[in-house]
């Protein structure tokens, strides 16, 4: 199998004197999937082959903390490093460390130095260095910084959006993203963040899900979710799809999962392809439409066990397995790292590029963050080299709104990094208020993005919040 990498993660530089100043900003390449030697790596340097494609080695040997991290790497990295991760840890994490050695060994452990500059460290193993120390938080940062909790029809279960809702039914992942947007409830405690927790027992809230949807004809998409399924009992999330088709007016279900990248031998299980095939069987008997959403942010996440794993559930019957990235400084904010992604999955995988999500506002998160505007650009440099259907749009999920396509906004103070956005729907919230359809919501542009005349209005305006 191959795969398209552009050669530099930056967008291409204008040709040099004497160069051929009529060349294509992004050139299409193909190259060989690979997945990396995990032998390379002193504390897995006796795993067999069969071992790494368990499932069960693999969540049995997940990295959870430095000491381990250590006992892999041997002494590939240096001790700056384990501190700087040791201090995040303390004073800035909002997710606990954990990492399966499927992701941990696609990042580049030739150096220090490479492993700091790593597109998947900076987003899975955050270190003290990474973070902003003028606004390591928006001034308007939140926990549940897109209020899911508060539009909980039943708990765990948003319904935001008129004809579709999001169903959490468990707080756990196989990996934990540091820039997770339900860090509010997903995960550990950390030193710095004490999760909230689910009040319900699980038999229980799945139960009251199914019910509320039973009762609400107006829901037609259900997205399940987490969490990650992944971490769900097999039988008890096979249970809860099946329950979801017997509903007449559910048309679509999509799971979600990061574990397909993260964990893809989970998904090359024989329960799950079997499992998977009969939902998909039932789906099509009843016009159903399943598909698998997955999350990767960078090219070199997409290896040939990812690219199996993929191909084993599109050949279960479902309808798709599509992408949600998340937009990231320093991992996927370039024209050419977004191509090289969507190429990547696309041609190579299987799996279609579908969404781009902008960080959301929680706390610690704004070296990660990027204005609207640095979207837009990102949006228009991409257009024109994939196919329409899988050109992955950009969206800025606005609080209180929804997702929006980065060039819907209504207006934008550039200065000051705040999108006004509309919406044309009423949430749960609103059902009485006469002026959700023509109120502007707002979004905020980092600080460290604007002009110094923004930035001085926000530190005077950041001493009274």
């Amino acid at each position: 199998m191959t795969t398209a990498l552009h050669s530099d993660r930056d967008a291409v530089p204008a040709p040099p004197p004497g160069r051929d100043a009529s060349a294509q900003p992004y050139v299409y390449r193909r190259r060989p999937l690979e997945e990396p030697d995990w032998r390379r790596l002193p504390g897995w340097r006796d795993v067999t082959r069969a071992e790494w494609e368990s499932a069960q080695w693999q969540r049995a040997h997940c990295v959870k903390n430095p000491r381990q991290l250590r006992q892999v790497m041997g002494d590939l990295l240096d001790e700056g490093l384990y501190a700087e991760l040791d201090r995040d840890r303390a004073e800035r994490a909002t997710m606990s460390m954990l990492l399966p050695p499927q992701m941990l060994n696609t990042m580049d452990t030739s150096s220090s130095e490479a492993f700091r500059a790593d597109p998947v460290r900076r987003y899975m193993l955050p270190l003290h260095g990474d973070r902003r120390t003028d606004w390591p938080s928006h001034p308007l940062a939140a926990r549940d910084s897109l209020h899911e909790a508060e539009m909980w029809a039943v708990e765990g279960l948003t319904h935001r959006y008129p004809t579709k809702v999001l169903a959490e039914l468990l707080p756990t992942c196989p990996q934990y993203c540091g820039h997770c947007t339900r860090m509010d409830l997903v995960g550990n405690s950390t030193p710095t963040v004490d999760k909230h927790r689910f009040l319900v027992k699980p038999p229980d809230r799945l139960a009251a899900m199914l019910d509320y949807l039973r009762r609400t004809p107006g829901v037609r998409d259900v997205v399940v979710s987490g969490g990650d399924v992944a971490n769900l009992p097999w039988p008890r999330l096979e249970s809860f799809v099946d329950a979801l088709l017997d509903i007449d007016n559910i048309r679509d279900v999509r799971l979600a999962t990061k574990a397909l990248m993260g964990l893809p031998q989970h998904w090359l299980q024989d329960e799950i392809r079997a499992g998977m095939e009969r939902l998909a069987a039932k789906a099509h008997r009843r016009g159903v439409q399943i598909a698998i959403h997955t999350h990767v942010n960078a090219a070199q996440s997409v290896t040939p066990l990812v690219a199996r794993a993929a191909r084993a559930m599109l050949d279960t019957g479902i309808r798709d397995v599509r992408n949600q990235g998340v937009l990231l400084r320093g991992v996927n904010d370039s024209p050419a790292a977004l191509l090289d992604l969507s190429f990547a999955l696309l041609d190579e995988a299987g799996i279609l590029p579908y969404y781009l999500y902008m960080c959301d506002m929680i706390p610690n998160s704004e070296h990660w963050r990027l204005a609207v505007w640095e979207a837009q650009e990102l949006q228009h440099a991409i257009m024109g080299y994939l196919p329409g259907f899988a050109t992955p749009r950009i969206v800025c999920d606005v609080p209180y709104v929804g997702k929006r396509w980065v060039h819907q906004l209504a207006d934008y103070d550039r200065e000051r990094g705040i999108s006004y956005w509309t919406k044309n729907y009423r949430t749960g919230l609103e059902a009485a208020d006469p002026d959700a359809l023509t109120r502007r919501y707002e979004y905020h542009d980092p600080i460290h993005t604007l002009p110094e005349s923004g930035r001085t209005w926000w530190r005077e305006r950041s001493e009274g919040l």
